[in-house]
């Protein structure tokens, strides 16, 4: 359903009424198209501390060129902050331009992992948090804020390249942590996916279909896998990427076995997005509600990951991505099935993401996202969904694509070291903020 207050924020009376009554003005955002691939202007790169990182190789291969008076990103490397001295820096660098960011624009702190041996530099990078989030929520005009912490440049690329392009549009108040991980730069940044298979859960409509797009624009050959009820619309989504369709129950005890064998080449990227809502207070909800929830959004993730690794069907250098949510961080009335089973994904990640990456080489992240544009949001009550898309840093509702991109940036052969990652896909939410 069409957003008909941004629409009417964008026009001169809509700017006009909106700001004489204080109420949110959200800017259009620019997400990647073929046409417009990145933002629309330089990056200016900025330090604070004393830094031993070596970033303009791969910042110069971010896609954008030298910074202008109204720089479209900018990058300040944080690493060295090591005590309220230098925390000063951080506010002398960014306090001059952050008016000047372009609108839609991006601003990337980098920061160090915090060290627990050293209080004084553990508490300056932990400041770096609440900076970043507040930014955030203040910055305005599309704008975003996100931390990445990091200890070598190169292990970076993807998150920097995805971070700095339109691609991140509904990504902001983020604190990724990059770790150790095999990081393979593509032969081919544009279609990074190239010569992999993908299989997508819950792909016939909605989000899963657009992760399977995204996916299928960068390379992938992918596998649409849902219900045999949605076996029409997953055959036609596969037809239109190039790829292949498997109508299951991924709920049943063999569906580990079945993928397996429709996958006897192996698996590259594993993207469990199948998910279904039941909607009602604990009170009102009977026992169905709950375990048919928790056995499709967590249980058949589990066994479904256990089995394809155990059989070895998901090659070293592999990707798992799971679609968790933001009621499994901060919950939400009316969700105690839907939130304790998206939490349940989070600890998953948590805990499988150190040993499946020292076992088999392969990664494990999960993105949440919040309110996002869809035909089961299109259908909330008028009020609920506008405060749904207002409550958040860029007042307004990600699209399925927002999902699909941060989906994609994780799959990417080069971001071996985002490992055991919960990203929020929500604009900044407010809920659990």
């Amino acid at each position: 359903m069409a957003d008909r207050y941004l629409s009417f924020t964008g026009t001169a009376p809509g700017r006009f009424l909106t700001r004489r009554l204080g109420l949110p003005q959200p800017a259009r955002l620019q997400r990647w198209t073929p046409e417009r691939p990145a933002l629309d202007g330089g990056l200016l790169r900025l330090t604070a501390g004393t830094s031993g990182l070596d970033l303009a190789p791969v910042l110069d291969r971010a896609g954008l060129g030298a910074a202008s008076a109204r720089p479209a990103a900018v990058v300040l490397d944080a690493t060295g902050v090591c005590d309220t001295g230098t925390l000063a820096e951080v506010h002398a660098a960014l306090h001059p331009v952050v008016r000047s960011v372009a609108d839609s624009g991006r601003v990337v702190v980098l920061g160090a992992p915090v060290d627990a041996g050293d209080h004084h530099r553990a508490a300056a990078q932990q400041a770096l948090e609440g900076f970043v989030r507040s930014l955030g929520k203040e910055i305005g005009r599309g704008r975003t804020v996100n931390l990445v912490r990091l200890t070598d440049a190169a292990a970076a690329e993807s998150t920097l390249r995805f971070l700095l392009s339109p691609r991140s549009a509904y990504v902001s108040g983020q604190v990724i942590h990059l770790g150790a991980g095999e990081v393979t730069a593509p032969d081919d940044w544009d279609r990074p996916l190239a010569g992999r298979t993908a299989l997508v859960t819950g792909a016939a409509r909605g989000i899963g279909e657009a992760v399977a797009e995204t996916l299928a624009r960068d390379g992938a050959r992918v596998v649409v896998l849902d219900v045999p009820a949605a076996e029409a619309d997953a055959r036609a989504v596969a037809e239109r990427l190039g790829g292949t369709h498997l109508a299951l129950d991924i709920t049943a005890a063999d569906a580990g076995e079945r993928i397996a064998a429709a996958l006897p080449d192996g698996l590259d990227v594993l993207v469990h997005n199948a998910g279904i809502t039941r909607d009602r207070r604990l009170v009102n909800m009977p026992a169905e509600h709950w375990s048919s929830v928790l056995d499709v959004n967590l249980g058949s993730v589990l066994r479904t990951t256990d089995a394809l690794l155990e059989r070895g069907t998901l090659r070293t250098g592999g990707r798992i991505v799971a679609t968790a949510s933001i009621a499994g961080l901060a919950g939400n009335a009316g969700q105690t099935n839907y939130a304790a089973s998206k939490a349940g994904v989070v600890g998953l990640v948590r805990a499988l993401a150190p040993r499946a990456l020292a076992e088999h080489g392969i990664t494990v992240n999960a993105v949440a996202p919040g309110f996002i544009e869809t035909r089961m949001t299109a259908a909330i009550p008028l009020l609920i969904r506008e405060a749904g898309r207002r409550m958040n840093s860029l007042a307004q509702g990600g699209l399925p694509v927002d999902v699909a991109e941060t989906h994609a940036w994780l799959a990417h052969p080069a971001s071996g070291a985002v490992n055991g990652q919960v990203v929020r896909v929500c604009g900044q939410s407010l809920l659990g903020a």
